[in-house]
């Protein structure tokens, strides 16, 4: 199997996952929807509403000159939090967004909790 065919492989899995996941989860004014997306260089997240589809709260490990580590994703899920304390929401309802839950994904959930928001 070619490179390629492997990368295409492993997307459609992940988007798979994805649309399994969102089916079962959505996110209101009291309790968004907190996504995490990443790609090679850069870890980006944000709190949704998906009732009036708006985001609440958004981070970018580019915007803070990190690249993707559990560190950077760390420091973007604190940023996150206190956009999300800032309007009074301490419980969030996770997305991991398809990707599996370990590495920097799983950091970034400990991260939130450890600032105070409930998953």
């Amino acid at each position: 199997m070619s490179r390629a065919k492997e990368i295409a492989k492993k997307n459609a899995l992940r988007i798979k996952r994805k649309k399994r996941v969102r089916g079962s989860i959505s996110g209101t004014a009291t309790v968004p929807r907190v996504t995490i997306t990443k790609s090679n260089k850069y870890v980006s997240a944000q709190a949704i509403d998906d009732v009036a589809g708006n985001t609440l709260a958004a981070a970018n490990s580019k915007t803070l000159e990190l690249s993707v580590t559990k560190e950077s994703a760390s420091k973007t899920a604190a940023i996150i939090a206190e956009g999300l304390k800032a309007k009074n929401i301490d419980t969030v309802v996770f997305d991991r967004n398809g990707y599996l839950y370990h590495g920097v994904v799983a950091a970034f959930a400990d991260a939130l909790r450890e600032n105070g928001i409930k998953l």
